[in-house]
């Protein structure tokens, strides 16, 4: 059984894309534990895009301080990792909302216990499976479970607004992480 299976067996939206890569598994999953998409400029441009209301209000109600970082991989709590196999990240929280409304995931049975009401689990999974002593396909997985029906009728239409743009960045995102596979970096 997969990690995420273990983490999240039941979902209310998904989504899942994989790509066969020329290096072996330790390499794939190393370039996926490492995979940074600071270089990636339609990354870079999607999250400022679904920041931007976040921002104009901050500069409206002339909010001091430094600015909230932009969202990125980093946002993501490592969950678990079983060898060069599965590595399993998680976020939970009122994604839908302009600041996110992430809540503070410090690992794996924190992810497991999370219940706020009106709020999801997501889960981003990848998963190398082995073709040959040269060749892995990577696969990653989306899952969001919303803990309650409010959860659900909030996220639903997000989830229907960035889900083509989520799936375009996670085929890129694969790309990358193939690249860097097959490249060593």
């Amino acid at each position: 059984m997969h990690l995420h299976q273990q983490y999240l067996p039941d979902y209310h939206f998904s989504e899942r894309h994989a790509l066969d890569i020329a290096a072996p598994q330790a390499h794939v999953m190393a370039a996926a534990r490492d995979y940074r998409p600071d270089g990636d400029a339609l990354f870079k441009y999607a999250i400022a895009a679904r920041e931007l209301p976040m921002r104009a209000l901050d500069r409206l109600h002339l909010r001091s301080g430094a600015p909230q970082p932009a969202f990125g991989i980093d946002n993501f709590t490592r969950l678990e990792q079983r060898g060069d196999e599965e590595l399993l990240l998680g976020l939970a929280g009122k994604f839908w909302r302009s600041d996110y409304g992430q809540a503070r995931i410090a690992d794996g049975r924190a992810f497991l216990d999370f219940n706020a009401p009106g709020s999801a689990k997501l889960l981003l999974s990848f998963v190398a499976e082995k073709l040959d002593d040269a060749h892995t396909r990577l696969t990653t997985e989306t899952r969001v479970y919303c803990l309650d029906a409010e959860a659900r009728r909030r996220f639903a239409p997000y989830w229907y607004l960035i889900r083509p743009v989520s799936g375009l960045l996670r085929r890129r995102m694969l790309a990358s992480i193939g690249h860097s596979a097959r490249h060593g970096k």
